[in-house]
């Protein structure tokens, strides 16, 4: 079955920067339009970032300029490099694709940002 499993997150300082990566097992991962979100404590789950399988990127208002979002499909892995990271940033994250009706998710990746 298809399974994505997010790495990278952390503790970092205000201004630090991190790279999670999301690897997907199990499907076609190529063809999928992979998506990051974040959710923070009490708030409902944002979309962060987009990249379709043709390589074109989408960002939040919130993190153009700072996140990046990137894919290699010979590692089926989806990347997001975040700079300039800030407190307001902390959240767990999460990837995603959504195929024929149905949302594929990980198990979220916490990135905490705190002096």
């Amino acid at each position: 079955q298809v399974q994505l499993v997010e790495s990278g997150g952390g503790l970092v300082q205000p201004g630090g920067s991190l790279r999670l990566s999301c690897v997907v097992s199990g499907g076609i991962f190529s063809i999928y339009t992979m998506n990051w979100y974040c959710q923070a404590p009490g708030k409902q789950r944002e979309l962060v970032a987009t990249i379709t399988s043709s390589g074109r990127t989408n960002y939040a208002d919130s993190v153009k300029g700072r996140f990046t979002i990137s894919r290699d499909n010979a590692k089926n892995t989806v990347y997001l490099q975040m700079n300039s990271l800030k407190p307001e940033d902390t959240a767990v994250y999460y990837c995603n694709f959504d195929w024929r009706y149905l949302a594929y998710w990980g198990q979220g990746t916490q990135v905490t940002v705190s002096s």
